[in-house]
């Protein structure tokens, strides 16, 4: 969990976590059932800064009427006071913009049932923004997720639901398609895309498959996973996707002969045999001489031993990351398989 990799990281440097601050987007029990288990909120030298709407069900102090309500009698074995970790809690207004360090936060107002606010996060190396929750269908909202996305370098937003989805019988429901997020990133002229609030129901090659058809309409799409760590690059660089520790944690050693066929960051096609040493069932990092365009599509072919001699694995995949290799001259490819 989260909490628990945070908290054993500021103990493994000898120090508490400090001041952390959390934007709350909105109060629907998928966005706050965490909270009660997180483990942080219990250790006493951290402090906390809540930030959310009032709602108009609960009115004054709806953030910590939240936290209070769901671990009362009988929902939680205790309640709001073993919290030991300083907690303060702050109302905001759509459109309000503040400041936490040398980060400028901007909140808007987005078209989701009993409220919802989306986040514009104004940092040194660059501006992300968090619009999960949306629903296209309210001119004022949209205009104003419009200008929250303005020129973003990271731009989260919801895909819940796919383009036909949205059109029928879930319309109404508060949420978005791949498709409207790349209308919203294109008129915004926001640089990178992510795809977030999967479907329970989509299965990994489901999302895959809505990512593929994003990408044929919008430059830089990643779709979010667990532990996915998105790094912004150099002013005029594209923003890179590590690989979450999920997907590596499965990976093994090996030793499989393979042909690579994809595209450069220059736009030349290219083709190359190698040895594929690192690979999981999720993914590989492969180490080529040539350096493909990143979120470019590959072919990855590799020889196979079999009962019945060697056999060809063909494998179709996307560049989620690029680095020095190794082996002099080469370049680390970070792959995810779709097929």
């Amino acid at each position: 969990m989260l909490g628990n990799r945070w908290g054993a990281d500021d103990a493994s440097k000898g120090k508490p976590a400090g001041e952390t601050h959390i934007f709350v987007t909105h109060y629907h029990w998928d966005h706050i059932q965490g909270l009660p288990f997180f483990a942080p909120l219990y250790v006493e030298n951290n402090e906390f800064h809540f930030y959310s709407f009032r709602s108009k069900f609960l009115g004054r102090d709806s953030l910590r009427q939240v936290f209070e309500t769901q671990m009362a009698q009988p929902y939680f074995p205790v309640d709001f006071s073993a919290m030991s970790a300083k907690r303060n809690f702050r109302e905001l207004e759509g459109g309000e913009s503040f400041f936490v360090g040398a980060n400028r936060i901007t909140a808007r107002y987005l078209n989701h049932p009993q409220g919802c606010l989306g986040f514009r996060i104004e940092t040194p190396a660059g501006t992300i923004v968090y619009a999960t929750d949306n629903e296209p269908g309210d001119p004022a909202l949209e205009l104003s997720l419009h200008e929250l996305a303005a020129a973003a370098d990271i731009f989260v937003n919801d895909a819940q639901f796919t383009p036909a989805q949205l059109a029928t019988e879930k319309k109404g429901w508060g949420h978005s398609s791949w498709k409207e997020g790349v209308k919203v990133a294109r008129a915004a002229g926001a640089k990178t895309l992510v795809l977030f609030h999967h479907d329970p129901d989509s299965s990994d090659r489901r999302v895959n498959g809505l990512l593929r058809e994003a990408r044929e309409e919008f430059a830089s799409v990643y779709a979010a996973s667990e532990g996915m760590v998105i790094t912004l690059g150099a002013p005029g660089q594209p923003a890179q996707a590590h690989l979450p520790g999920s997907r590596t944690a499965t990976r093994r050693e090996a030793q499989f002969r393979a042909v690579v066929t994809g595209v450069t960051s220059e736009g030349r096609r290219f083709q190359e045999e190698t040895t594929v040493r690192d690979l999981a069932l999720q993914g590989a990092l492969i180490a080529l001489k040539h350096s493909p365009k990143l979120q470019s599509e590959l072919e990855v072919v590799m020889e196979t031993p079999g009962s019945n001699g060697v056999r060809e694995m063909r494998l179709r995949g996307y560049v989620v990351r690029l680095e020095v290799g190794a082996e002099g001259g080469t370049t680390g490819v970070g792959v995810v398989f779709t097929d």
